[in-house]
């Protein structure tokens, strides 16, 4: 995939069909600790809250491949140039084609520009293969393993990140 073809964007509640989709997806939804079933209308509220923001430690944008929204990326926690970020791919039949990497590359870029953020920090579970080498490949570093989380169905460490 080209960078070209990925964008960041802000999202919009007109994204919810898409958001809606990726909720049936079994495989997207146990790799990133959705509620499969979820109720389509709390999953609607859900999904105007994040539209509607306005926390100042977290921002969330679309990730658009040639317009299609296929996915979200996040920074949170900012503080005194630091942010923790996070993307998430909806639609899993995209997974392992450098999707992420690049759109992690994009909001990384955005949240440099217009928050000044100079630290970024991650975290994946130990058995997401492929988010550690998207992870690694950007250049994070390894810097602790604290905590564990439910991932595919198994409880398993999680792995922190931090990349200056």
């Amino acid at each position: 995939m080209k960078l070209e073809r990925i964008k960041i964007r802000p999202i919009t509640i007109n994204d919810f069909e898409k958001v809606l989709t990726w909720s049936k997806d079994d495989v997207f939804c146990s790799a990133n600790g959705w509620e499969k079933n979820r109720n389509p209308e709390e999953l609607y509220k859900w999904w105007l809250r994040c539209v509607n923001n306005k926390a100042k430690d977290f921002i969330r944008m679309g990730i658009a491949l040639n317009e299609s929204l296929i996915g979200y990326a996040d920074l949170a926690c900012m503080n005194d140039h630091t942010a923790e970020l996070g993307i998430a791919i909806g639609e899993s039949g995209l997974w392992g084609k450098g999707i992420g990497c690049d759109a992690a590359r994009c909001m990384m870029e955005y949240g440099t520009k217009k928050f000044g953020i100079t630290t970024f920090m991650a975290e994946t579970n130990k058995a997401n293969v492929r988010s550690r080498k998207m992870l690694e490949k950007l250049g994070f570093h390894e810097i602790s393993r604290i905590g564990s989380e439910e991932y595919i169905g198994m409880n398993r460490q999680l792995i922190q990140y931090q990349l200056n």
